[in-house]
């Protein structure tokens, strides 16, 4: 069941449509009208097609007035893009171990009381994806949890689960499927540091 969001990844990015607006985005930063045009395509056509790309995590979008920009998370688009090497291998659990570690172990005592509660949620991504990544520490991989059971589990660090519980899925940590939750594979996970 883990394989199967890498399997939707591939499906999202192996569309020649999908191709050419991930090659416009690269560029920079465009809003729906503009993509239509420069691919001679209607934009109810780029909308269908930049959701796809957006649910799996490597478009977002920022409204700014009346305007929907969308951005390519290049990030997000190389490492996905490269998972499907590391399954089955321990290097990439290993490399994690030690990258850094310091610093997120930093980043940790920063954002969580002694008490082990969250103070804050961190705004910046790298920050929040290491505190992330801290909170669903306890979770088991393979494990299928409730959206209750998720909820009181994120509650013993901070009030506001439901952000919290969302930004686990939009962040790929885990993923969702008719209200239970379950940890994707660490090579689905983003990149921290």
């Amino acid at each position: 069941m883990q394989l199967d969001k890498l399997v939707n990844y591939h499906k999202a990015v192996g569309d020649p449509t999908r191709i050419r607006i991930i090659s416009l985005l690269k560029k920079g930063s465009l809003h729906g009208q503009a993509i239509a045009y420069k691919l001679g395509l209607q934009p109810s056509t780029i909308t269908h097609h930049i959701s796809k790309l957006r649910d799996v995590g490597i478009v977002y979008q920022r409204r700014q007035g009346n305007i929907v920009y969308f951005y390519l998370d290049l990030e997000r688009l190389e490492y996905n893009s490269k998972a499907i090497l590391s399954i089955g291998e321990d290097s990439m659990e290993n490399q994690d171990n030690h990258l850094q570690d310091k610093d997120k172990l930093s980043i940790v005592k920063n954002f969580i009381n002694s008490d082990g509660t969250l103070k804050i949620i961190p705004s910046q991504r790298k920050k929040k994806n290491v505190i992330l990544a801290y909170l669903i520490r306890d979770l088991q991989h393979g494990k299928t949890y409730q959206e209750k059971e998720l909820n009181e589990h994120i509650k013993k660090y901070h009030e506001d689960y439901a952000t919290i519980r969302r930004e686990l899925i939009m962040q790929h940590f885990m993923y969702r499927q008719n209200g239970e939750y379950e940890l994707n594979p660490k090579e689905m996970w983003p990149v921290i540091f």
